[in-house]
């Protein structure tokens, strides 16, 4: 299994390659060259796998060189952190299934991969004796995950850069509450995608990049969605033990990472295992538009809502799906980027028919996100956070004959105030949250400066 860049100008590299290298030298994302699929007796084999073996043999069939001993014992160690022995458990509510995927150390999706990640990070690491500066963006729950991922390990410092006051305040406390030694959080004033850009400028800047080992922990990084892509499968087995043959899947989207997991899970299973991904955003609908109209454009400011990791216009994994639509031509889609970068837009209506095969897609409003909070809460006793609200009033919106799997992508009291306003009562934080205010923080406030952040890198990186 070899990678190739989304835009076709580097060689093919091989799997430990494409974890340390993160976005490509040619500014395009990494993707196999072709992607696997599992034959229906080989579904047969994983039927009954717990979490950490289905993990395996996924991961296996992408990983290439990597010897499979040492990823199965990778993947033991990252799950071994997480608080329910299912590590992604699916539960029925009402008519519809949530997946839970917020039972890691910070109680938010990203904890699936990135605690793989930083695992992978150090296994590769120590192999060459090398040392990584890592350079990321969040709109709130990337950051803390990869802190979390890779906090006090050898070989390795962390830049996360966060928008200031845009996430929620247990957000940005999880961050910020993270002293140890090779952590440096920046608040930037600005957008989520102001600091996504200056982020994907450093990584373009290819000396700079060769001189502090650069890595990547956004979904930029193949190794994030790869790491997805499994408990869709988990999702479809445990549905197929019940006796259905194909369901569907709801995700709350911003940066298309997740519902790209989805997609090549799509490809990875036999035909018609997952129907339909449903695209689901906040008031921030980029995505919504493109998959409805064909229209992926920039439509005025980023809209703060009450699901703060959505509020995004430029979805940093867009990019790989538009290579599929472009028949994994890397030339068109270097020419509709740089267009995109230079105008805001990109007319795709000629693929609007292909997106619609793939997914269907749904923008919820404020005030339909707090009414499907206080529904699920008064009609199930279920707490829905806002974001997996927006997935969940997608799914009902949107139904099928099918069962739909809606990810639950972060626990309800990382987002207090909004479960709140929407229930009227306050939410019970749980033992990884309870604190967070009293402790020491720490964290460099910032202006959305290129040259200011590259500066503040260079001063603290590693080196060799």
């Amino acid at each position: 299994m070899k990678y190739i860049s989304t835009r076709g100008r580097i060689e093919p590299i091989e799997f430990d390659q494409a974890v340390m290298m993160g976005l490509a030298r040619d500014g395009g994302l990494l993707l196999p060259e072709t992607l696997p699929s599992v034959p229906a007796q080989k579904l047969e084999a994983w039927q009954n796998l717990q979490y950490q073996g289905l993990a395996l043999e996924v991961l296996d069939l992408f990983s290439g060189n990597m010897p499979r001993n040492d990823l199965e014992e990778l993947i033991e160690r990252a799950y071994s952190s997480f608080h329910h022995p299912q590590v992604t458990p699916v539960r029925k509510v009402d008519d519809l299934y949530i997946m839970e995927l917020f039972h890691g150390p910070t109680l938010a999706f990203k904890d699936v991969a990135l605690q793989l990640l930083g695992n992978l990070f150090e296994y590769e690491l120590n192999k060459s004796n090398g040392f990584m500066n890592i350079i990321g963006a969040t709109s709130g729950d990337t950051g803390s995950a990869a802190i979390y991922g890779v906090r006090g390990r050898k070989r390795i410092n962390i830049f996360i850069l966060h928008p200031h006051g845009r996430t929620s305040p247990i957000q940005a406390l999880q961050m910020t509450t993270v002293t140890d030694a090779n952590v440096f959080n920046l608040a930037v004033h600005g957008t989520f995608d102001d600091a996504q850009a200056i982020v994907k400028e450093l990584f373009n800047d290819l000396e700079f990049k060769d001189q502090y080992q650069l890595g990547a922990i956004n979904s930029i990084n193949w190794a994030r969605v790869l790491a997805q892509v499994v408990y869709y499968v988990f999702a479809f087995l445990k549905l197929r033990r019940q006796g259905f043959e194909s369901v569907d899947f709801s995700v709350p989207t911003g940066n298309f990472g997740d519902i790209f997991a989805g997609y090549v899970a799509k490809q990875l299973l036999p035909e018609g295992c997952i129907n339909r991904l449903i695209l689901a955003t906040n008031s921030n609908d980029i995505l919504t538009r493109f998959v409805n109209n064909g229209d992926y454009s920039i439509a005025g400011d980023v809209t703060p809502t009450y699901s703060p990791s959505m509020d995004i216009q430029i979805a940093s994994n867009f990019e790989r799906y538009l290579y599929y639509l472009h028949g994994q031509d890397g030339s068109k889609v270097k020419a509709d980027m740089e267009t995109f970068a230079a105008t805001g837009r990109m007319d795709l209506s000629l693929f609007k028919e292909q997106a619609a095969c793939d997914f269907a897609a749904h923008a919820v409003s404020e005030q339909e996100t707090l009414a499907t909070i206080q529904q699920y809460d008064k009609d199930h006793a279920y707490l829905l956070d806002p974001h997996t609200a927006v997935g969940v009033r997608a799914a009902q919106e949107l139904k099928g004959d099918r069962p739909v799997v809606c990810l639950a992508t972060a626990h309800p009291a990382k987002f207090g105030e909004a479960v709140q306003k929407a229930t009227a009562h306050a939410v019970e934080l749980p033992p990884a949250l309870a604190g967070l205010v009293d402790k020491e923080s720490r964290c460099e406030i910032m202006d959305a400066d290129l040259a200011l952040i590259r500066e503040y890198v260079e001063k603290n990186a590693l080196e060799g």
